[in-house]
């Protein structure tokens, strides 16, 4: 009985191991395998075969897709997929991908005002006009789900129907058009921007234009240009890559006078803006399901290890934290996400607790208590390093005292003991 119950202790830990290593496999995403089910979204899944957004996608941990079935795809629909350039293709295709898991229940949760969802054209940084965000509404009378851009003059689509979901990774949405963000027509026999725009990816990552497109990180981009630290990430050629925190303008006006980063002096002021940035790359995916919580930033490197680090983990489901030791800020957006390069809104600005003290904490210091009184034993005068004794709180031991005690008073109670005894 006893061999049993070991055994049953260990399953539980190797079947939750087990289950552990199952869920990381399964938050790949196979969009063909998902499509494939569906032979009326053909045209659709090879669209986004042929573009490379399948492959994107892969990478990808949560994500709801805007499908267009066979059906509705027009001979004007059909023509564009030749007109377009490969990379307006991609990014149109990028466009009807959000960046967000909708099931049923949240959809019918969606308020008549709507909801705004990234997609991955905004996080892809190719954003040149407009934003990369949708608008998700309901009508609350009818029930029906509609999505539109939130800067661009095309109409909105409707969602048909919910045809797959796969919590907490894919649901993909039957819409009746393509979604078209702003810089692309349709109807024109060139896109309004030219090809050699973005034929090719730029040989440094432009963090301004990013942040730029972002709307909401004006602060954080005077700061980043006037500290030079900018510059020092879009030159660098990234390793490992790079995962940049940036705080909203509404988290620099949030800061109380004591903790302005302004003023602080020039050195500090770069450290501060380091410490935002992981010197490793992750997706919004990757941060949800880190293993490691404790991550060095590009301040640790210059201040050493151990130091400068950011305690990063996932509440509620899919809410990504990050705790500096002062200050506990969430993920509110992706502004860009492209290996090696992500950069996400984050709702405080993070403060090292090496620079700014805790609220109302009281840096320790040494206990101010009388020191034990010490007894030298050894004569007045000698060359010889004295010993040590400690006396208790409060008890004075008198070094003329311990010289008076002759030393044969101590034999004589020895012997007399011994004598006793043997008697």
């Amino acid at each position: 009985m006893a061999t049993v119950n070991f055994i049953s202790h260990l399953a539980s830990p190797a079947s939750v191991y087990l289950l552990f290593l199952l869920s990381t496999t399964a938050a790949a995403i196979n969009v063909t395998t998902v499509l494939s089910s569906f032979p009326n979204l053909s045209s659709f899944s090879n669209l986004l075969v042929s573009s490379g957004i399948a492959s994107e996608l892969s990478r990808r941990n949560s994500l709801t897709l805007l499908a267009v079935p066979n059906s509705h795809f027009s001979s004007a629909s059909v023509d564009f997929t030749r007109r377009l350039s490969p990379p307006k293709l991609a990014d149109l295709l990028r466009f009807n991908v959000l960046l967000q898991f909708l099931s049923d229940s949240d959809l019918r949760r969606i308020s008549p005002s709507g909801s705004a969802v990234t997609t991955l054209y905004e996080a892809s940084g190719h954003v040149f006009a407009g934003s990369g965000y949708v608008n998700v509404t309901r009508d609350p009378a009818s029930g029906s789900v509609t999505i539109g851009s939130s800067s661009s003059s095309s109409k909105s689509v409707t969602v048909l129907k919910l045809l797959e979901t796969k919590p907490p990774n894919i649901t993909v949405l039957s819409v009746d058009s393509f979604l078209v963000p702003a810089g692309i027509d349709l109807t024109a026999s060139e896109t309004l921007f030219p090809p050699t725009s973005e034929t090719s990816l730029p040989a440094g990552i432009n963090l301004t234009q990013i942040l730029i497109n972002g709307h909401n990180f004006n602060v954080a981009l005077s700061l980043l240009v006037a500290s030079g630290v900018i510059t020092e990430l879009e030159k660098d050629d990234h390793g490992a890559g790079i995962t940049v925190f940036v705080p909203t303008d509404s988290a620099f006006s949030d800061l109380p006078e004591d903790e302005n980063i302004q003023s602080l002096p020039a050195d500090k002021k770069a450290l501060v803006l380091k410490f935002h940035v992981l010197n490793s790359y992750y997706t919004l995916g990757s941060l949800e399901s880190i293993t490691n919580p404790v991550n060095p930033t590009l301040a640790t490197e210059k201040m050493g290890a151990g130091s400068y680090t950011l305690n990063i983990s996932r509440v509620n489901g899919s809410i990504v934290t990050i705790n500096s030791g002062l200050v506990l800020a969430v993920v509110t957006q992706t502004a860009f996400d492209q290996n090696p390069v992500s950069v996400f809104g984050v709702s405080k600005v993070l403060l090292p607790k090496e620079l700014f003290p805790k609220p109302g904490q009281v840096l320790s210091t040494p206990a101010t208590t009388t020191p034990p009184r010490e007894v030298s034993l050894s004569p007045a005068g000698s060359d010889d390093q004295p010993s040590r004794l400690v006396a208790p709180p409060g008890e004075v031991v008198s070094s003329s005292t311990v010289k008076r005690t002759p030393v044969f008073v101590y034999l004589c109670w020895c012997i007399a003991f011994c004598c006793a005894f043997l008697v």
